[in-house]
Formats: structure tokens, sequence, C-alpha cells
């Protein structure tokens, strides 16, 4: 998948977006647009963040980092998930509550709505990027939610808030100009705050399992096991370890029990064999290490 079409994409849109709900955000002192103008300046920024941490992982491996960089994808997306949903759903939350308890008037309602509707509209446009770009590599959004690209992932996922964001914030604007019920709009403004909160938990937590070292899923640990101890040579795997050192980067350590009587040179040549398989059908299979069973 091109993750970087999705990314770019997604920079572009929160920056035309930022910067009209700003305007309209200051001509109608409404804080249910000012809290789109709010989500989509942190969406920039955590969208820039994910870039950072793409270039970053690219970085060859050195003395102090023997495996490369490949979990700066993972600490810029968990930065990301951070700035974007939490710190952006607090302070939209407290904007919402001072207008609950001091409501301020509420002018340019037509404007309002515009903008909005606009900022919901341009949310399922980036949706449907993302699902353009999985279509084209033959994914689905569910092996995209299971998988570990968080950064395609917390896009994706800023994407699908800022629709209900909108949604609610067009509700709450529309309330007002219906009743003329100022309270409204704070009540929107908090329920777009709390949404956003809830996100960057759930987002900061699956980032947090990748950065402390989490394994392969158990599928492919059962698929890649499989392939080894179909081999003639193999009596069996003794123990199997795995780590995720960034979304296309894994670490494999095998320790195999190979059957008895076999040579140096035939042992090697089945380490070889069962290296290509293994690269094979896990490309992402970056770092392998077979030990023999002493």
């Amino acid at each position: 998948m091109r993750s970087q079409v999705i990314i770019w994409a997604t920079l572009v849109l929160n920056a035309v977006m930022f910067t009209v709900n700003s305007i309209v955000a200051l001509e109608s002192s409404s804080h249910a647009v000012l809290s789109q103008a709010v989500y989509t300046v942190t969406d920039l920024v955590g969208g820039l963040f994910l870039v950072w941490g793409f270039y970053q992982s690219q970085r060859p491996p050195d003395y102090d980092h023997p495996f490369g960089y490949g979990k700066e994808r993972f600490f810029w997306s968990f930065s990301a998930s951070l700035v974007t949903f939490s710190v952006a759903g607090i302070v939209v939350l407290v904007s919402g509550l001072e207008q609950v308890f001091s409501p301020q008037p509420v002018g340019h309602l037509s404007s309002a709505l515009l903008v909005v509707g606009g900022t919901l509209a341009v949310s399922l446009a980036g949706i449907w990027v993302t699902l353009r770009e999985l279509r084209r590599s033959q994914e689905t959004v569910e092996t995209l939610l299971a998988s570990s690209h968080m950064g395609l992932k917390t896009i994706f996922l800023q994407d699908v808030v800022s629709v209900f964001g909108a949604f609610v914030a067009l509700v709450g604007i529309a309330i007002v100009d219906r009743t003329g019920s100022y309270v409204a709009d704070g009540l929107a403004a908090c329920a777009v705050g709390v949404i956003l909160i809830g996100a960057g938990f759930v987002l900061a937590g699956e980032s947090r399992e990748l950065l402390v070292g989490k394994a392969i899923p158990p599928t492919m640990a059962r698929e890649l096991l499989g392939i080894v101890e179909r081999d003639a040579r193999v009596r069996r795997v003794r123990r199997l370890q795995s780590m995720m050192l960034g979304p296309d980067d894994i670490l494999l350590a095998l320790q195999v029990n190979f059957q008895d009587g076999l040579t140096t040179d035939e042992i090697e040549s089945t380490i070889d064999r069962l290296s290509s398989a293994l690269r094979t059908v896990a490309p992402a299979l970056k770092h392998l290490i077979i030990e023999p069973e002493s």
C-alpha cells in the first residue's frame, strides 16, 4: 500500500480545512466550529509526526541500533495519537464546557453549517483515499486494523473520528439555528472532545504494545512454524520468538532440533532452504535467526 499517498493527501486536506474552520470560528464564535478547527490543526501536526517517523525509520542500522530504526514509526504514531486525539480532545472539551456554563452568542450560522458540512465531506474523502489504496494493494479494512501499520491506522481513525465529530458539530449548530439555544453549541463541542479523548486512549494503547515489543500475530507464527516443521530434516522447533520492529520489519528467532546424523553442511543447507522459504511467505522477515539445538 502506498502509505505516503494517504498521509500526504490527509495533510493537504487538513491544511485547507483548518484555514476555513478557523476563519468561520472567529466570525461566528461557535465552539462547535472551533472544535473542528482545533482538531484539524492537531490532525495536521499528527500527520507531520507520521511523515517524520517514516523518514527516521529509513535510516540504516548502526552500532547502537543493530536492528535499524523501524520502531521510530511506532513512537511517532504514539506521539501523533496523543497530540491529535488526547490534547485536541481536552482543548475542545474545556472550550465546550465554557460555552455550556457561560453561553455566548453564535452568529453566521449559515457559514458555520456550510464549513462543518465541508469538513464532513473532506473527512469522507480521506476515508475514500484510504479505501482506494487498500483495494489497490488487495487489502481490507480488517487487515489494516489488525496490522502493525500504526501510522495508517491513525490516519484512517482520524478520518473516521472526524466524520463523527463533524456530524455532531453539524447537529449542534443546526439546533442553535432552530432553537436559538447557544448551550447546544457547547454540548456539541463537549461531545466531540469526549470522542477525541476516547480514540486517543485506544490508539495510544495499541502503539504502546508495539513499542514495548509485540510478537507477530499467532496465525503468522503458526504458518511459519508449519513451514519449518514440515521439512524432512527437522524433528521439531523447540522455541519461536518474534518481535515487530516496524510495520514491514520482523525479527524471528528459532531454536530447531534437527534429525540425528546430519552433517554440518547438511544443517547449513537446510537452514538456507528454510530461510528462503520463510522469507518468501513473509517478505517483512528482515531479521531471521535459526539456531540448531545443541
